[in-house]
């Protein structure tokens, strides 16, 4: 330790010290965050200090991390932080990272959909106390998001409009792929409300899991949603290909065999995910809340449909592909998978009237 008197202090303790010992010579005192740098001032005229920090790797030193450390080291001086304000554009993850950061600190789910764990980032990180934070213009993945309106991106009513109309997509594979994300979405509500349930505080990590797990399929199946109507476009787009030469024809031939495997394989990943999301919705009918029993019953009837509708669309699409031996497994593992769920879903549905004639 230095003694105070001989030594010229400058910088940060957040980020770094720069002394000058009695020789004059620099010397760097290490601070409490790597990859960061900063320097504060006092604003007079607002009675207020300031801090502007350059996080140059969020991957060492993460936005929360940093907000947390000038947080703690406000309350050491009896001092608080009463906001932030963000410079530029920040990654979807940071945000992501940030708000189930602060979700496990108030022992909450982190299982929750992500416009609510960024709105927890948000409030938390106190972004929006200065002006005004708007995650479509200042996260960089939702500027950059495709202008066309994804299926999913409509509302419910339009969605089902738009399936109801003249146009042949979308059709029975993403509304299948819909059903099922329903489905698993189910499941992760239950366990979202049973790590808040009363009286069970000491489980909300476990419900919290399975709901991190419940999330992870139903944004997967709500993703195939579009995939399987752009794997059917893919199809109409190869028939319409030029077949005048012999060129063309061979061109257009294996244009449409391509576009007709990826709309047996898009099919049957809604059947693999849907079926794995039961996993979550039996898990929440065995141990989760019972004031939700039904909920699992029916979150298991809409991952079954999401199957069998999926099986539908694998088998319809395969007379259509030519190699038969290349897809001989997927027809074998999708057929055996169908009959996997239907048995699943018979004893979901038989443990959850058990649980309502029994009075939960």
């Amino acid at each position: 330790m230095r003694e105070a008197g001989r030594i010229k202090r400058e910088g940060d303790p957040v980020t770094g010290k720069i002394v000058k010992d009695e020789h004059g010579e620099p010397v760097r005192i290490p601070g409490t965050l790597k990859k960061v740098r900063a320097i504060g001032w006092y604003i007079r005229e607002y009675g207020i200090a300031q801090i502007s920090m350059n996080l140059v790797d969020i991957t060492t030193t993460p936005v929360h991390m940093a907000f947390d450390e000038v947080c703690e080291r406000a309350r050491v001086r009896g001092i608080r932080v009463t906001g932030s304000e963000l410079i530029g554009m920040i990654p979807l993850q940071a945000m992501l990272d940030a708000g189930k950061y602060f979700l496990r600190k108030q022992h909450r789910s982190v299982g929750i959909p992500d416009h609510e764990i960024i709105h927890i980032a948000v409030k938390s990180l106190g972004l929006d106390e200065l002006t005004p934070f708007d995650p479509g213009k200042r996260i960089i993945e939702y500027l950059l998001e495709n202008k066309n309106t994804p299926l999913i991106n409509m509302t419910l009513t339009g969605f089902s409009r738009e399936t109801a109309s003249d146009s042949p997509a979308p059709g029975g594979g993403s509304v299948a792929a819909y059903v099922g994300a329903l489905g698993a979405s189910l499941g992760t509500m239950i366990a979202n409300l049973t790590s808040q349930k009363r009286g069970w505080d000491s489980r909300w990590e476990e419900y919290s899991e399975w709901a991190e797990k419940g999330k992870e399929y139903y944004e997967a199946l709500l993703n195939l949603v579009d995939q399987d109507t752009d794997a059917f476009n893919q199809i109409m787009n190869a028939f319409q290909l030029p077949k005048e030469t012999s060129g063309e024809k061979i061109v257009r031939k294996n244009a449409i065999q391509t576009a007709t495997l990826n709309a047996i394989e898009i099919p049957f990943r809604v059947m693999q995910t849907a079926f794995q999301s039961m996993e979550v919705i039996q898990a929440m009918a065995e141990t989760g809340n019972p004031n939700s029993i039904t909920d699992a019953g029916v979150g298991a009837l809409c991952a079954a449909t999401a199957v069998s509708g999926a099986y539908l669309n694998v088998l319809v699409n395969a007379t259509g592909f030519d190699d038969k031996e290349a897809i001989r497994q997927i027809l074998s593992e999708a057929e055996a998978l169908e009959i996997q769920t239907k048995e699943k879903c018979r004893l979901i549905q038989k443990l959850v009237v058990e649980k309502i004639s029994q009075g939960k």
